[in-house]
């Protein structure tokens, strides 16, 4: 699901902000000063991570019957009734 949705970029960032906010931790027992820096890396990488979240939402496209297609590129197939 997340491969179709194509928000594999957005989990990848949301991982690096949680590995961002980890080296903060670290650096805040170790006491050093520039641990900060760590801190506004992963906050920046948490709003990128959410607003890739919402990409697909903000850019669905709706078909003739009022649904919300996700995936614009990929061609539905629509069943036919008898």
């Amino acid at each position: 699901m997340i491969k179709k949705l194509k928000l594999q970029k957005a989990v990848i960032v949301l991982i690096l902000g949680v590995i961002a906010l980890g080296v903060y931790q670290w650096m805040g027992t170790r006491k050093m000063s520039s641990s900060v820096y760590a801190l506004e890396v992963a906050g920046f990488l948490f709003m990128v991570g959410a607003l890739l979240l919402l990409y697909p939402l903000f850019f669905a496209k709706e078909d003739k019957e009022g649904e919300v297609q996700l995936d614009p590129d990929e061609e539905v197939i629509e069943d036919k009734e008898v």
